[in-house]
């Protein structure tokens, strides 16, 4: 099942009016055709708001315990990339 098919699901759509620069719209277009800008659209605009709310939770998360330090940042790199402690891969 696709992520985020149960919305699609129980959610109904609702057509909007929005503007975009024409040559926007004509990549689009030249990648998905005229029947997929919707589809398109929507899935960027989640992309975005996916990150917005990641955004929020950083946000909030250093509120609470202060940034994070680079030490910590690189080694969640490391382990998310599965890297050694000098760079090679593990």
């Amino acid at each position: 099942m696709d992520e985020g098919t149960e919305i699609h699901d129980v959610d109904p759509t609702v057509s909007v009016s929005i503007s975009f620069h024409s040559s926007v719209i004509e990549s689009v277009r030249d990648r998905v055709g005229k029947r997929g800008v919707s589809p398109y659209v929507e899935a960027a605009v989640r992309r975005q708001i996916e990150r917005d709310n990641l955004a929020a939770l950083i946000r909030a998360n250093e509120e609470i315990h202060g940034p994070l330090t680079s030490a910590e940042i690189q080694a969640a790199r490391e382990e998310m990339h599965g890297l050694g402690s000098h760079g090679e891969v593990a």
